[in-house]
């Protein structure tokens, strides 16, 4: 049975601008307590002029059924880090993390820097497939993709977990608990398994 998604990098502006539409209505302010809990929400709120810098460097992967957009993953390089002052103590911490003994901050990796799919259209396997997708368009750049989840969102985590991203570390802010997790694409090429 062939799928009613197409998954593909961003190609136009107004695909940046639905990606704020859906932003917007899964923001946490924007969620009952019960709805968070229970089909997860994104933290932060992007502008347009951010997410064009961003696309610029490098196109984060859209899912569309017909023409409506109805699923992203924003592809945040480390070169984004200065475009959201809301981010830099997150790439802060990265550059002090270590991964398989050596900084994080020496390891081929960019930061996802959200992933969002419309509740009508959640349980299809669109997770897996935005992710899939980063994978295969980003892989010969990248060897690990790395994203912060609040450990609140246990929806967001299992479906991490689920495509292969593994907790690198936690930690505390005056906002939230941080799970940081990460997808090493090296070692499913190379056979071996996340540590």
């Amino acid at each position: 049975m062939q799928s009613p998604y197409s998954v593909s990098a961003v190609q136009h502006r107004a695909e940046l601008e639905q990606i704020l539409v859906l932003q917007r209505k899964n923001l946490k302010q924007e969620l009952a307590a019960e709805e968070m809990r229970s089909q997860g929400f994104v933290t932060v709120r992007h502008e347009l002029p951010e997410l064009e810098r961003m696309h610029a460097l490098a196109p984060s992967i859209v899912a569309h059924q017909g023409h409506e957009l109805v699923a992203y993953a924003l592809m945040m390089p480390r070169e984004c880090r200065d475009l959201m002052p809301v981010l830099v103590p997150m790439f802060e911490l990265l550059d002090r993390l270590e991964y398989r003994g050596k900084p994080l901050k020496e390891h081929r990796f960019y930061v996802m820097g959200q992933i969002c799919i419309d509740k009508a259209h959640r349980g299809r396997g669109l997770f897996e497939r935005l992710y899939h997708e980063h994978r295969e368009l980003y892989q010969q750049r990248f060897d690990l993709i790395v994203t912060e989840v609040s450990v609140r969102n246990h929806r967001s985590l299992r479906a991490h977990e689920r495509v292969g991203f593994q907790t690198l570390h936690t930690y505390r802010d005056e906002t939230d608990e941080w799970a940081v997790v990460g997808w090493d694409w090296s070692l499913s090429r190379a056979g071996g398994q996340t540590p």
